[in-house]
C-alpha cells in the first residue's frame, strides 16, 4: 500500500492529503470528545472524515485509515450505485420489494404506483424519490402516532426528513423526526424503527433497559436490526 501525509495546507492542521492504492483523498480530521474509537467515513469526490477520540493521536488514526483500504474502494462503489440514474428498467426498493420501473409515455410504474414524468426525462431519480418523500409524509407520521397512543406514549410532534445518517430520531422535546426513506423497507423494519424511536420517549438513551422496553414491543426487532445492517446502507 502507498502511503503519504503531507499537509494540504500549513495553516490547516484538520486536513491531510492521504494516497491508498494509488488513489489521492482528501482527509479532514475531527476530533470528537465521546468517539470511543478511530470512525471513517468515506464523502462525494474522493474525500473522507476521520473523527479522532479525545486524546489519541491522528497518526494512528492516518494508519487505521490506511488499514481501510478495502472498505474505502467497497464504499467509493456503494456511493457511486447509490447515486446512479434510475432509468426504464431499473429497480427500485419500495415497501422491501425490488421493483422494476417500466415508463409508458408520460407516466412511469413503481410497483403500486404510477407517477407522471415528463416527456424528456432521462433521470427517474429526482422524480421518484420526490414522489416517495411525498408518500412517506402521508403515511409515516399518522402511523407513528398510532403507535405511540397503542402504548400510552405522547408524541408532541412527528416530521419525515431527508437524513443521510440515520433513520429516526427523538428529541428530549417530545419530536420525532423520520427518514423518508423508510418507505423502502419491508413494513415489518419501518415499523420497528418507528417503535424504536417511540421506546426513546421511555429511555432516552441505548440502555440495556431501553432494549428491554424495544423488546417488549417489537419482541423481532433483532431481525429488523439485521435487515438494516444488510440492506440499509444501499438506501442511505
Amino acid at each position: 500500500m502507498q502511503l503519504t501525509l503531507p499537509w494540504l495546507s500549513p495553516r490547516d492542521p484538520a486536513r491531510r492529503a492521504l494516497v491508498i492504492a494509488g488513489r489521492a483523498y482528501e482527509v479532514a480530521i475531527v476530533r470528537h470528545r465521546r468517539a470511543r474509537r478511530y470512525l471513517l467515513r468515506v464523502g462525494p469526490n474522493d474525500t473522507l472524515r476521520l473523527t479522532v477520540p479525545r486524546g489519541a493521536a491522528i497518526a494512528d488514526g492516518l494508519r487505521f485509515v490506511g488499514e481501510q483500504a478495502a472498505w474505502i474502494e467497497r464504499e467509493r462503489a456503494r456511493q457511486h450505485r447509490r447515486g446512479g440514474a434510475w432509468r426504464d428498467g431499473s429497480t427500485v426498493l419500495l415497501r422491501g420489494v425490488e421493483e422494476r420501473l417500466r415508463v409508458h409515455g408520460t407516466e412511469v410504474v413503481c410497483g403500486a404506483e404510477c407517477i407522471p414524468i415528463p416527456s424528456s426525462t432521462v433521470d427517474l431519480r429526482p422524480i421518484l424519490e420526490a414522489h416517495f418523500r411525498v408518500v412517506a409524509a402521508r403515511e409515516l407520521p399518522p402511523r407513528c402516532l398510532t403507535l405511540a397512543a397503542e402504548h400510552g406514549l405522547h408524541v408532541a410532534r412527528v416530521t419525515v426528513r431527508n437524513q443521510r445518517s440515520r433513520w429516526g430520531s427523538c428529541s428530549p422535546r417530545r419530536m420525532i423526526a423520520l427518514n423518508w426513506r423508510l418507505i423502502q423497507m419491508p413494513p415489518l423494519v419501518c415499523e420497528y424503527v418507528l417503535l424504536h424511536e417511540l421506546m426513546h420517549l421511555r429511555q432516552a438513551n441505548h440502555s440495556r433497559k431501553f432494549w428491554r422496553e424495544v423488546e417488549s414491543v417489537c419482541p423481532d426487532w433483532r431481525d429488523s436490526e439485521r435487515w438494516l445492517r444488510k440492506h440499509g446502507r444501499e438506501l442511505l
